[in-house]
């Protein structure tokens, strides 16, 4: 999700934050963008008392209310009509819909993190996630959460850490856990006071690092500055430098004063080439002092990149921001037209603006018709001034000043960065000099989130969150391409498209809703993701022809409120050791599992519960490996038959072997297993999937050699 505070210098960027601007402008912070000073702001920090941060075990959260259970349909094609359409609104008792999918516990916040009075406070909005052996680490605005999931029916919070700094995105290396800050009201001791001063040493923008080794209390050890903020980081692994990890930060605060931190500086290239801007910022963590983390580079990746083309709002969305404006206007608001949209400017920006006119001339009390004259007067041209990037030489606007997300693939050297208005191919072979092999962009794409690659590094799948996060992109009269996913091949050092995906449910206006975070779901021989899309619930997805994606399960609740929209959904959707894991943004956290369907087989989800990890950072992704066994073996044969990739007659040949195999021990079963590994290493040049037989040959062959041990991959 892009913060509300975010101020970018790229159109491209700010189209992606202006429309949450308005929609919650009490976690905006605009100060920064009028030729006045900001004394900062600590809104989007709630109204607590100052307090220092805490990691005692967590209340037990309240039992969610009760509501009628959903009952999932399982079938091979989709219902129709779509149970997604008109689910019952609310809190903890909206309407649910399930298709191909199960859930397995909705667990609430534990106290401290959920105001109870107010559905869908900005404070509390719990963000990303991040998996340490049976724990599942949750971000959340105000902190961080820690959950047991030991028994998925029944999550467990064991640690509730106050300390607010959004987005507190996570992430998980060894013993440590690494948090993103960029709010200016993040402070260094995790106090809740906030910080008042433009320009204050006690300020916290960058990323914390925590030592869990005693994951129920968390210990700050070190917390790294950037320039600006950290909005996400990316952890990166090096097979050539085990003694140290790598953190890609991407801050898309405004650059910090030079005053507050040495160095920053929100000058051009041309005038400045030590500016911040189209950059993302490298720090090197030693593994075995963490405390000494630093910043040791600040690559230049999106250098040279100029404005890119893009879809400006929708119609719908241009008439009902008229209808606002005329509104307002009637009422005396102020407003301001911000590319192609009339925008009632919120109150609490118009009275800094006018106190600061006040100021400007030397007065004091409250401000003259002459003052607000003026205000409308210069308001447009303000706006503009803070809206166009400048143009660079030759008069040619430039492209993104900042990434937003950046997944790196150790395995095959290369990172995927969803960069506001352009995807990237980044090679990371050498991880504190990241290098851009390819930008790509789309007109269709309003904001370049988020990236995901096939397991064998071929495709590439980007995200496009159209609106921030907080607005309804997902209505029947939206564009299907805008706000979806677009999937590319790589060809070389090169990306080339070849399709979309947006979910297929229309949603109503009270539901936030467009393409946020998701992760591959381990099936050995296809390509399926699992992905949230906030309050259009969770899709899942075949991408193994991406020119034709299909969707094949889903889940979804109906919207906070009926009469309006109140933030929620499911910010992160991940698959982990055997279930997917859904961070709700008001509702606290989701367990779900896939169950067998005639677009995905018991092998199959079998066969991905056998891929573990003992801890999974999304966004540094892991190369999936499957065990030679009897469950992925017949994944294969499932694929086989449903695509007749192999005569019926074969297949039926192939499970009679594996289960006389099944039922034999030592020589004689390796004989079988042998001998059925041989058949389909000769039936595969003829068979109608040459790829997927020689896989199952070669998944046979090792069970011939792996004995007895295979039961224990069952």
């Amino acid at each position: 999700m892009v913060r509300a505070s975010t101020i970018l210098r790229s159109r491209a960027s700010w189209r992606a934050t202006a429309g949450r601007l308005w929609a919650f402008p009490a976690a905006v912070s605009l100060a920064s963008l009028a030729a006045c000073a900001s004394s900062g702001t600590q809104a989007d920090m709630g109204a607590s008392p100052a307090a220092r941060a805490t990691a005692a075990p967590a209340p037990a959260a309240a039992a969610p209310a009760a509501a009628p259970k959903p009952i999932s349909i399982i079938s091979a094609t989709a219902p129709v009509p779509d149970p997604r359409v008109g689910l019952r609104a609310g809190w903890m008792d909206a309407g649910e819909a399930l298709w191909n999918m199960r859930l397995v516990s909705a667990t609430e916040p534990p106290d401290g993190f959920i105001d109870r009075s107010k559905p869908g406070d900005f404070a509390y909005i719990n963000s990303d996630l991040a998996f340490d052996g049976n724990y599942v680490i949750q971000g959340n605005f105000w902190g961080i959460q820690i959950w047991d999931v030991s028994n998925p029916e029944h999550p467990r919070a064991v640690t509730a850490l106050v300390c607010p700094g959004s987005q507190n995105d996570v992430s998980v290396y060894r013993n440590l856990l690494f948090v993103s800050v960029e709010s200016p009201a993040g402070r260094v001791d995790c106090g809740t006071q906030g910080v008042q001063d433009s320009v204050s040493p006690e300020r916290m923008r960058g990323v914390r690092i925590f030592d869990i080794s005693d994951i129920e209390h968390p210990r700050q050890i070190a917390a790294v500055q950037t320039c600006r903020g950290s909005h996400t980081h990316t952890v990166v692994t090096s097979p050539d430098d085990p003694d140290d990890v790598y953190i890609y930060v991407s801050g898309q605060a405004p650059v910090r004063s030079p005053s507050e931190m040495e160095g920053c500086s929100a000058m051009t290239p041309d005038q400045d080439p030590n500016s911040e801007l189209f950059r993302i910022e490298v720090i090197q963590v030693p593994l075995a002092h963490p405390e000494q983390a630093k910043v040791v580079s600040k690559p230049a990746i999106l250098e040279g990149l100029t404005e890119a083309a893009e879809h400006g709002p929708s119609e719908v969305d241009v008439e009902a921001a008229k209808k606002e404006a005329a509104e307002a206007k009637a009422a005396g608001k102020y407003t301001a037209d911000i590319h192609g949209m009339e925008r009632v400017m919120p109150d609490r920006y118009v009275n800094h603006w006018l106190d600061s006119l006040v100021a400007a001339r030397g007065g004091s009390g409250a401000p003259t018709a002459q003052d607000s004259a003026l205000l409308r007067e210069q308001l447009q041209g303000m706006i503009d001034k803070m809206m166009e990037p400048p143009a660079g030489p030759g008069g040619v606007r430039p492209g993104p000043v900042q990434c937003h997300d950046i997944t790196v693939y150790p395995e095959i050297g290369l990172a995927g960065g969803a960069c506001a208005g352009y995807g990237l191919l980044l090679d990371i072979h050498d991880p504190v000099h990241p290098r851009r092999l390819a930008a790509v962009q789309d007109s269709n794409f309003a904001y370049w989130h988020s990236a995901t690659f096939s397991n064998d590094g071929s495709k590439l799948l980007f995200t496009d969150e159209w609106g921030g996060g907080l607005q309804p992109r997902c209505r029947v009269t939206d564009n299907p391409h805008w706000g979806a996913d677009a999937m590319f091949r790589r060809s070389g050092d090169g990306l080339d498209f070849v399709g979309y995906y947006k979910m297929p449910a229309p949603q109503t206006s009270q539901e936030n809703c467009v393409a946020h975070n998701g992760s591959l779901v381990p099936v050995p021989g296809r390509d399926i993701f699992v992905q949230a899309w906030y309050q259009g619930g969770i899709s899942v997805v075949d991408w193994t022809d991406p020119t034709h994606p299909k969707e094949i399960a889903y889940f979804d609740r109906g919207p906070m409120d009926s009469t309006k929209l109140l933030g929620a959904g499911s910010w992160s959707a991940y698959w982990y050791n055997g279930h997917i894991y859904s961070s709700e943004i008001a509702r606290g956290l989701d367990v779900l599992d896939l169950v067998p369907s005639g677009l995905l087989s018991k092998n199959e989800i079998d066969a991905a519960r056998q891929v573990r990890f003992e801890q999974l950072n999304v966004q540094d992704q892991q190369k999936l490996v499957w065990p030679k066994s009897v469950a992925v073996a017949g994944a294969y044969l499932d694929q086989l038959e449903r695509s007749d990739g192999l005569p019926a007659q074969r297949l039926a040949d192939a499970r009679r072997a594996l289960e006389r195999a099944e039922s034999l021990g030592g020589s004689e079963r390796a004989a079988v297993l042998t001998g059925l590994a041989r058949e389909l290493e000769a039936w595969a040049p003829l068979a109608g999937d040459r790829i997927k037989v020689e896989r199952l040959a070669s998944t046979v062959r090792g069970l011939a050699g792996a004995g007895d041990a295979v039961a224990e991959a069952r």
